[in-house]
């Protein structure tokens, strides 16, 4: 969906826009009451829906709450849920706010590989994509790269594996879990469900279309959810790496091995790759991985950025993440 281009839009611009409509509406909000919380609410909404969304988008705001100085605001656009923030003063307003404290630690605590699009070469590569199930943008890779999996067959080796903490609730926290299990049945289940969800987003339906045994899986998901303890360290927030989302450790080593640090993430051949999101990019970004070229490399597939979010459209090409 083109209403994600919400995130992707540059911070100045943001701050630049959105401070200068806020101040001159409300000026110093500073110790609002109800009634000038939902005055607040009322202008941030318009401002969202006439600035930063695309035209016959809907972006609705569910809820502000005060947190560490600033005014958190949950925006709501379709089936996704965005914070975004503002300052107390109307000046600034911010899709999101990093922890530096935490940014910190964790660039002391493992060194991050540079990103190029230099690929060692092998002849099988490894694909290694990188998601969080509900980030529009991972939605937006899977879509692009699915094609090229699908091509290339055995003639490489693509895993699915997701980003080691949860941006968007206990939806994407079941879902990776799914999907993680699904994959277990081989590329073949998981590219038929992932071509159904990635555009309608509905779980049931895909597990229909896709004819995968739900016992089966349910019972894939429980076990793999002891092995992990992830709804355990979702419900114990002692054990969160940050204080904003619950860890999610099924590739956590991997994720540590990398440096992936949101979602998308690709890897190919041990190398964190910088990439577009069409199908054509994509193939021609993974085929610089072999050895000797298959001649399914010389094969064209399409070169329009697929939308992100779910949906069958195009979108940006801007490679927009969902994390830090």
């Amino acid at each position: 969906m083109q209403d994600k281009k919400i995130i992707a839009i540059s911070l100045i611009l943001i701050a630049l826009g959105a401070g200068a409509y806020f101040y001159s509406a409300k000026g110093n909000i500073g110790g609002a009451s109800a009634k000038q919380m939902e005055a607040i609410r009322v202008k941030a909404e318009k401002f969202i829906n006439e600035k930063l969304v695309s035209p016959g988008t809907n972006a609705t705001i569910k809820n502000i709450v005060e947190e560490n100085g600033l005014y958190k605001i949950s925006v709501s656009i379709g089936s996704q849920e965005i914070i975004s923030y503002l300052s107390k003063d109307g000046k600034s307003f911010f899709p999101q706010v990093i922890n530096m404290e935490e940014s910190s630690q964790t660039s002391q605590a493992s060194s991050t590989p540079s990103v190029n699009q230099e690929v060692p070469k092998t002849d099988k590569p490894n694909v290694e994509l990188f998601v969080m199930s509900y980030c529009p943008y991972g939605l937006q890779m899977e879509k692009g790269i699915l094609p090229v999996a699908e091509l290339l067959g055995s003639k490489i080796n693509f895993q699915l594996k997701f980003v080691d903490y949860a941006m968007h609730g206990q939806k994407e926290v079941d879902e990776n879990l799914r999907q993680y299990c699904i994959q277990k049945d081989g590329f073949a289940k998981l590219d038929s469900y992932l071509n159904c969800f990635t555009k309608q987003g509905d779980a049931s339906v895909c597990l229909a279309e896709a004819k995968i045994d739900s016992s089966a899986l349910n019972g894939c998901v429980s076990q793999a959810d002891a092995q992990f303890k992830i709804n355990a360290k979702v419900a114990d927030k002692s054990q969160w790496r940050t204080t904003q989302f619950p860890p999610f450790d099924i590739d956590q080593a991997d994720n540590a091995k990398y440096g992936v640090q949101g979602s998308p993430t690709l890897v190919i051949n041990g190398t964190n790759v910088d990439a577009q999101r069409d199908p054509q990019s994509l193939l021609n970004l993974v085929c610089s991985g072999f050895t000797t070229q298959p001649n399914e490399c010389t094969q064209k597939l399409s070169s329009d950025a697929p939308s992100p979010g779910f949906g069958a459209g195009t979108g940006t090409a801007a490679a927009a993440q969902c994390g830090n």
